[in-house]
């Protein structure tokens, strides 16, 4: 029997350069970090998976949940998370836990599709690989730039495209007219509101998505502000999308009982893994709701979250971050490809894809304790690392 003999994490990190950054609500971005669980089996398979957080938080949640993991047999991926959130739950049931969690259950996963010799998204329930696919990116800078950033992605394959929103209402208008007029009528556009807006901004400016033909109108609220998001899905008839900061099914079945969310964004390498975000697919599926999960890390993520879509009847769409990320562009010896809007898992079996060696040297963050000061995006180190941009401005 094949048992799991060995569990490390790699973290990664890589500096933007200062002249083709982006800027987010916090400032121009510094760099980019990320944490790859691997898992090597008495045989010598490999399996591999993303956790998405704090790096120094899911190497101490690893180091604690290795002894549970190191013996076992990776096809029981069911029993393995149950028991891992078990003995993780009175540090854990969100955060890093459940983060880290979701990199051993993906890479679990890998190894199952590897030892039984199928793609995961076949062992799932899935008919097809074929998953579509969106661009992310085109944060604030100029609408002329936003309009750029959608032409460079129907150039690259993509039929859907994600802007964001939130630097004032003059901005957020003209970036969402020159978004929409590069990708036509055909093509499908999305607006993340960055946590930026109060709750009448947000219904005012979901009249101009309605007008715009947006596809959703993803988290423009404070995060947790779960009645407000009630209110506004009421006052629109524009989609609202949430979960890039939700954490295991019961985080997300609060916002699918109080009827705040049209999509869900559950994302393999923060909400648990494939196991937890294939729960919560389902859950919402139950109720009316779409699935489109969050990926803004790395390839892995990409890839574990689309095995995910591929194998939901609700599932729409996986994100792809077009940032000049590093981890989406160089982490993978075969990078992802989007042909007519469609990311292809084929018929590989497990996720069906491996880590470019060279890449992961280049990248590789010995000592997750010791990142450099920064604005990595999600992570901030070091105080003064952010130029906020001040408050929302509708006027």
């Amino acid at each position: 029997m094949t048992v799991v003999d060995r569990v490390e994490c790699i973290h990664l990190r890589f500096a933007m350069p200062p002249d083709a950054t982006f800027s987010t609500p916090g400032g121009p971005v510094h760099g980019r970090l990320t944490t790859i669980v691997r898992l090597t089996t008495d045989d010598g398979l490999v399996g591999i998976g993303s956790a998405y957080a704090h790096p120094a938080l899911v190497q101490a949640a690893v180091d604690h949940l290795t002894p549970f993991v190191v013996g076992y047999d990776p096809r029981a991926t069911e029993r393995h998370w149950n028991r891992l959130h078990g003995i993780s739950r009175w540090y854990g049931r969100k955060g890093a836990a459940v983060t880290a969690i979701g990199g051993i259950d993906q890479a679990m996963w890998d190894l199952r599709g590897k030892v039984e010799g199928q793609p995961v998204w076949r062992l799932l329930g899935g008919t097809s690989g074929e998953v579509p696919a969106y661009a992310s990116g085109m944060l604030y800078s100029s609408p002329e730039a936003v309009a750029a950033g959608c032409e460079r992605a129907i150039a690259r394959g993509f039929t859907r495209a994600k802007i964001r929103a939130g630097w004032n209402w003059d901005y957020d208008v003209a970036a969402v007219t020159a978004a929409r007029e590069v990708l036509g009528p055909d093509r499908d556009l999305m607006v993340d509101g960055t946590w930026r807006f109060a709750l009448d901004d947000a219904i005012a400016f979901a009249k101009v998505l309605e007008d715009q033909r947006a596809f959703w109108f993803e988290e423009p609220l404070a995060t947790d502000d779960l009645d407000d998001f009630v209110t506004l899905r009421n006052a629109t008839s524009v989609p609202i999308a949430i979960g890039e900061n939700e954490m295991a099914i019961h985080g997300f079945r609060e916002w699918l009982r109080a009827g705040a969310v049209d999509i869900v964004q559950a994302d393999a390498s923060r909400a648990g893994g494939i196991t937890e975000v294939v729960k919560i697919a389902a859950e919402a599926a139950a109720t009316g709701v779409r699935f489109a999960p969050h990926s803004w890390c790395d390839a892995v993520a990409v890839v574990a979250n689309a095995h995910a879509v591929a194998a939901s009847p609700n599932g729409i769409t996986v994100e792809i971050d077009q940032t000049g990320n590093r981890f989406i562009e160089e982490l993978l010896g075969v990078p992802l490809t989007v042909t007519n809007g469609l990311l292809d898992l084929g018929e590989r079996p497990g996720l069906g894809i491996e880590l470019d060696d060279d890449a992961v040297a280049d990248m590789r963050l010995d000592d997750p304790s010791r990142v450099p000061d920064g604005n990595y995006c999600d992570v901030i180190y070091g105080r003064g690392q952010t130029h906020y941009i001040g408050d929302y401005r509708r006027r």
